[in-house]
């Protein structure tokens, strides 16, 4: 069988008519009126609530989703010296934008059921940096984790009582919901990726999902590298290139005309994998935890309960075994805690990320897996454990 890779991108038809129409009109710089309309349509999907009249967010179009986390965290105030909470079980850009603006990140660790923050753990997080620091973290930073949605009513929960603002990554949770509302609107920012191998793709880019026009103005002025209104070039704040081109966002536009069709795949992909694992000992499939929860499923992903399919076990060399059957296969994010360059940060950790690290397996979930490559798939590794 050709390679089975964990979520290749999957084109509409109608990409190319919007990237036509940028040569056409000679809008192939940033901004131009496919971003406009890229982000009209980002704003409406993300506003949609079931059985509740629509939020009313903006959307600014980014050069990538880590873009989108550092303005985040710049209209949030963040600065030197300021401590953020970061959900520990992440990739490493939901922490490095801290590190761009002087502050430190302070890691939670997940709860077993959503692999997400564990809301019980970041309010013994808060009270501890108080008592150590004598001042209250910045901000907070949840993640849904390969689609799964956090248990964001409890996270907010906490965050309002301390009056912390919450940025929601959700770049793995792209049409994710909970409780109808969609996964990066519950904060006070949400964070969007339309990388190569997302829900949706713009080649690269993100975007930030903000609570208001005149926010998303602030956001805009700096992600263009903070010009100010003056006839000739004027910066009296630092400012970054972030702005997604047109031609880019023609992508976009495309894309989002097959969103729904992608998640509503990406979901059926993970009902399979379920019912054909469902008689096999040893292997878990993480689903939702909660009947009010909707992942995106963006990977699907397992998890060994026998002991041998370990990181430093059986786990490595079964990934190589599937890809020589020609099945891309990778770890568990790798916590950051553990991460040899967020060594020295401070961590409030339960064991339960670096347990999923070590056990478990993300499978091929996207748009070119049907059911051949599904059936190959779990006979691939039931033969191999």
């Amino acid at each position: 069988m050709d390679r089975i890779y964990l979520c290749l991108a999957h084109m509409s038809g109608k990409e190319q008519q919007y990237i036509q129409e940028a040569f056409d009109t000679n809008w192939v710089v940033p901004l131009g009126p496919n971003v406009n309309a890229f982000e009209a349509d980002l704003a409406a999907f993300a506003n949609q609530r079931e059985d509740a009249e629509p939020l009313q967010k903006e959307v600014v179009a980014l050069s990538a989703g880590t873009a989108a986390i550092h303005l985040g965290l710049i209209m949030l105030g963040v600065e030197k010296g300021d401590e953020v909470i970061c959900q520990s079980f992440t990739f490493a850009a939901s922490a490095n934008p801290v590190v761009y603006q002087g502050a430190t990140p302070v890691f939670v660790d997940s709860e077993q059921d959503t692999y997400n923050m564990d809301p019980q753990l970041l309010e013994e997080a808060i009270k501890d940096r108080i008592a150590k620091t004598g001042k209250k973290p910045k901000a907070i930073i949840p993640v849904y984790l390969y689609g799964m949605p956090a248990r964001i009513d409890d996270i907010m929960e906490v965050a309002r009582r301390y009056e912390i603002p919450v940025l929601e990554d959700a770049a793995e949770g792209f049409g994710s919901k909970y409780k109808g509302q969609v996964c990066g609107t519950f904060g006070d920012y949400g964070v969007m990726s339309f990388n190569g191998n997302k829900m949706i793709t713009t080649s690269g880019g993100g975007a930030l999902i903000c609570p208001d026009v005149e926010t998303k103005k602030r956001v805009m002025f700096y992600a263009t590298q903070a010009r100010e209104a003056f006839p000739y070039y004027q910066h009296e704040k630092i400012g970054y290139n972030y702005r997604m081109s047109n031609i880019c966002a023609g992508i976009g536009r495309g894309q989002m005309t097959v969103v729904d069709e992608h998640v509503r795949h990406h979901q059926w992909v993970h009902e399979q994998y379920e019912r054909r694992f469902a008689e096999i000992e040893g292997v878990t499939v993480h689903g939702a935890p909660e009947g009010c929860m909707k992942p995106n499923y963006w990977l699907s992903t397992i998890r060994f309960e026998d002991g041998k399919h370990t990181i430093d076990g059986e786990l490595l060399p079964l990934i190589e075994k599937l890809s020589e059957a020609n099945i891309e296969t990778r770890p568990l994010w790798k916590p950051m805690h553990l991460q040899p360059v967020y060594k020295d940060a401070p961590a409030y950790t339960s064991g339960v990320s670096e347990r999923l690290f070590t056990c478990g397996l993300c499978l091929p979930s996207g748009p070119y897996v049907g059911d051949p490559e599904i059936e190959y798939i779990v006979k691939k590794i039931i033969e191999n454990i």
